[in-house]
């Protein structure tokens, strides 16, 4: 077996071994997959560096797994993009990730500065503690000394605490958020999203047979509160999904008093706050504050993941919940996650060192600099292309298009020159914000970004152009 490739774009090299043989099986049906073990003993990586890229996979819809059976191929049409094909999603993922492509839509902050080094020793020093014989089960709801330090990281006061029995840890965030939903008995319900919206959260309301509300954000990252209590009244809305402090993609802050308000509206019509917190450590503002600062503790549940801080080597989602604790162990028992313990294990001495936080600090200074960066670079080549609105948080610009035009056309245009960008209507199934697009500056800086952003401006001019009345 080759040794462990512990560097910080492995997975990148499993997701393309798995799109060859994906590819290789279209046009013979359904097809296994080598299970997480197989393929890393294989590939001579980690099981986790295998789900990731498996996971990613199955985000694109490319394949899917049976509990208990492993992953499988499913058939994605070839057919070209055209407004009405809702393959877009699913494109820009595939596009991103072919060999020699620059993807101006990554939302992978991690790119820029990771903690998979200092993970993976502290996983091999924890395995040289723990010989085979005594090594920890895996533990469904996931390692207790990783549910504690989570519990203990959002607790903020005797009144605002957690426990570690209230923390459930998954293989990925859609695991964690399609087991939350059927623990609360939220499938089929109304959902109360904001927009734009995540995608993974979109994709996760739809299989659940949710419906989802779309509430707009204005320039200024706020609601409309007088549509949006209106909203709340008309509306049978079972639970709302908000961003705790960042809005991903816009990338602003929404005022406390906003929240505060938006909280009590909730808590009155006893409406299930999902509180993404995905980018919720990578606000800019030090005094942002969180709806679950607001929210009635008892119709709270927290989300998030680990791979937007750390990288790729820790690719598991976890939720905190107060409630319906029989449900969320019965559900977790079933689906029988076998999650590396060592692992998580180590995840948990990063954030009982308080090695996260010294990591959380350079990473914040560094989307800075290169927000600053790629600004100066949108203004210079392309002011009168866009609006440029300065993030408060996050790894991306969410740029507006100063004249009406199809950004679908600008992603082809671009795509032909192996520039990926992330057209707005895939954050939205009404496919609104089609004037808009999310560009990263969590990239490759030593690429030539420069170029990229003339090519942008370009691919806006000549498609202003065509279609100009």
């Amino acid at each position: 077996m080759t040794p462990p490739k512990d560097t910080a774009f492995a997975y990148q090299e499993v997701y393309h071994y798995l799109v060859g043989l994906i590819e290789a099986a279209s046009g013979m049906g359904e097809q296994k997959l080598p299970s997480l073990r197989q393929l890393a003993l294989r590939l001579g990586v980690s099981v986790s560096t295998t789900k990731y890229a498996y996971a990613l996979l199955e985000d694109e819809g490319r394949i899917h797994a049976r509990a208990r059976f492993g992953y499988f191929t499913r058939s994605i049409s070839s057919a070209p993009v055209t407004a009405n094909s809702g393959n877009l999603l699913d494109h820009v993922f595939a596009s991103a990730r072919q060999p020699g492509m620059l993807a101006l839509s990554s939302d992978a902050p991690a790119m820029l500065l990771s903690l998979q080094g200092p993970l993976l020793t502290m996983e091999r020093e924890l395995t040289r503690q723990y010989p085979r014989s005594h090594a920890p089960l895996y533990q469904p709801l996931g390692e207790p000394e990783l549910r504690a330090a989570l519990a203990e990281r959002y607790t903020r006061s005797t009144h605002n605490h957690w426990q570690a029995e209230q923390v459930y840890i998954g293989a990925d965030l859609r695991s964690v958020l399609e087991l939350s939903l059927g623990a609360l008995n939220l499938g089929g319900s109304v959902a109360l999203v904001e927009s734009p919206c995540s995608w993974a959260i979109l994709r996760q309301l739809q299989a659940a047979n949710i419906r989802v509300v779309e509430m707009p954000f204005g320039d200024d990252g706020r609601f409309n509160l007088p549509a949006l209590k209106a909203l709340l009244t008309r509306e049978p809305i079972r639970l709302a999904v908000l961003s705790s402090t960042v809005n991903i993609p816009q990338g602003q802050l929404m005022p406390a008093q906003d929240k505060q308000q938006i909280c009590r509206w909730l808590a009155e019509r006893a409406i299930w706050l999902f509180e993404n917190d995905t980018w919720g450590e990578l606000s800019f503002s030090k005094s942002a504050t969180r709806y679950r600062d607001f929210a009635d503790p008892h119709k709270l549940l927290v989300f998030s993941t680990f791979d937007k801080i750390i990288g790729g080597e820790a690719p598991y989602g976890y939720v905190l919940c107060r409630q319906q604790a029989a449900q969320f162990h019965r559900l977790f028992m079933q689906r029988g996650f076998r999650l590396s313990p060592m692992r998580q294990k180590a995840i948990a001495r990063l954030y009982n060192s308080r090695r996260i936080d010294q990591h959380l600090t350079m990473l914040r200074a560094l989307l800075v600099k290169r927000m600053q960066q790629l600004q100066t670079l949108l203004e210079v080549h392309g002011s009168d292309h866009w609006q440029v609105l300065a993030p408060q948080g996050g790894a991306s610009f969410w740029l507006k298009a100063v004249r009406p035009i199809n950004m679908q056309r600008v992603f082809e245009r671009l795509l032909a020159e192996r520039i990926v960008i992330a057209p707005g209507e895939i954050f939205s199934q009404q496919g609104t914000w089609n004037q808009h697009l999310r560009l990263s500056y969590s990239l490759d800086w030593d690429k030539n970004i420069v170029h990229a952003v003339q090519r942008l401006a370009l691919a806006i001019t000549e498609e202003n152009r065509v279609y100009s009345p």
